[in-house]
């Protein structure tokens, strides 16, 4: 996981939710800005992909924004902030490994056929035979 945190800006305003008079006065809520296309951490397909994956998060002007207001200080939302940034750029760009379409082996076959002859063989069984 790239550290890319140097390249974050901040905006505080208030937050609404637990904090007493304290929500009416101080600004603890946080908002982390990041210019995608201006990083200097990343290649141009890994902006690409991370601008691909999290376009409903990125807003007209490019940016990456993610809003925290989970704790009553300023410092505690920023560092969170911070930390769920980072995570979610990390997710963006792990591409996951391609499938490869397998056939059962003969055994496997054999298995499931024998099981259902089973089956059929109890079932019939259960028939009221004149």
């Amino acid at each position: 996981m790239k550290d890319f945190s140097k390249e974050l800006n901040f905006k505080t305003s208030r937050s609404s939710g637990a904090g007493g008079q304290n929500v009416n006065k101080v600004e603890t809520s946080v908002t982390v800005l990041w210019k995608v296309s201006k990083s200097e951490f990343f290649y141009e397909d890994q902006k690409d992909l991370i601008q691909d994956k999290l376009k409903n998060r990125i807003n007209a002007d490019g940016f990456l924004f993610l809003t925290v207001s989970e704790s009553r200080t300023q410092l505690m939302n920023k560092n969170k902030a911070i930390e769920k940034i980072l995570e979610i750029v990390d997710k963006a760009l792990f591409i996951p490994k391609k499938r490869f379409a397998t056939k059962p082996s003969k055994g496997q076959k054999q298995k499931r056929l024998d099981n259902k002859k089973k089956i059929s063989e109890k079932k019939d069984n259960r028939k009221f035979k004149y």
